[in-house]
């Protein structure tokens, strides 16, 4: 006999609580909430900012979302068993986690500028940063990719950027200059600038 299927549910707010409970006034659980501090140490590279806000259909800023990042070094090795192109920059994580402002919304990454990455045909990306974000009433966390306005041409050859059919979306993963080593990335879930995201 099949269950009926329930309704959905609410992801948050014990997102929070569970993901970065210091965030959340839970403390002793960690020093330091997972995934706050990407950078341990010298990192090779060029460090950067990531900063943006997730906005809702309505154009408001979303409070609550949770986004996480993984990406590449730079020399775009991953920090993984799995790599074996070479050995990722050991004061670099590779991954970050950032509660955002909860008055503003607002989300910050320091992190480094993340190198090339080939794909599994040997097919080069462009640097990106790929995003999960999750908010309260979000259920499935949202997959999408940053790249950078600087990187015109590997972005022009960048396999997924390619395969957008509606080009006019692809200004949707592109991260804006704010400032010297500072890139700023919005995220829109619905709308006229909805962010593109991707079913992995």
């Amino acid at each position: 006999m099949a269950l009926k299927e329930t309704p959905s549910q609410t992801a948050g707010p014990y997102v929070h609580i569970g993901c970065t409970p210091n965030f959340s006034g839970i403390k002793g659980i960690y020093p330091d909430d997972l995934g706050t501090r990407m950078i341990t140490g010298p990192v090779r590279g060029e460090k950067i900012t990531v900063t943006g806000t997730v906005y809702d259909g309505f154009g408001q800023a979303l409070k609550d979302a949770l986004v996480e990042i993984w990406q590449a070094d730079a020399e775009g090795l991953f920090r993984s068993p799995l790599e074996t192109r070479g050995t990722a920059d050991p004061n670099f994580t590779g991954w970050g986690r950032s509660a955002g402002d909860m008055d503003t919304g607002a989300f910050t990454f320091e992190t480094v500028r993340p190198g090339a990455v080939p794909c599994a045909d040997g097919r080069m990306q462009a640097p990106h940063i790929s995003f999960w974000i999750v908010a309260r009433g979000i259920n499935t966390g949202l997959q999408t990719r940053m790249y950078f306005e600087d990187e015109a041409e590997a972005n022009a050859a960048d396999p997924l950027l390619s395969r957008l059919e509606h080009r006019d979306r692809v200004k949707t993963l592109i991260a804006k200059a704010d400032g010297p080593g500072r890139h700023r990335f919005d995220i829109h879930l619905q709308g006229p600038q909805e962010t593109v995201f991707l079913d992995i």
